[in-house]
């Protein structure tokens, strides 16, 4: 089950400079996100989910390892 809404999803872009699509990562993929994240498929930047809410915030985004 997606964590966030597919219709969403369709919409949302990272903050980075080359809006590049985000993918969701389950609970558990990333350590530091325990409810989940979305992340870049370009930068790699992960943010997390909480509450159901993806932030988005560059200051909250989780680098690549």
């Amino acid at each position: 089950m997606p964590l966030i809404d597919p219709e969403l999803m369709k919409i949302l872009a990272c903050p980075c400079e080359q809006h590049a699509p985000l993918r969701e990562l389950a609970p558990g993929e990333h350590p530091a996100a325990a409810e989940g994240a979305l992340q870049c498929t370009d930068c790699g930047r992960s943010f997390p989910i909480r509450e159901g809410i993806p932030v988005l915030l560059l200051d909250e985004a989780i680098e690549r390892r």
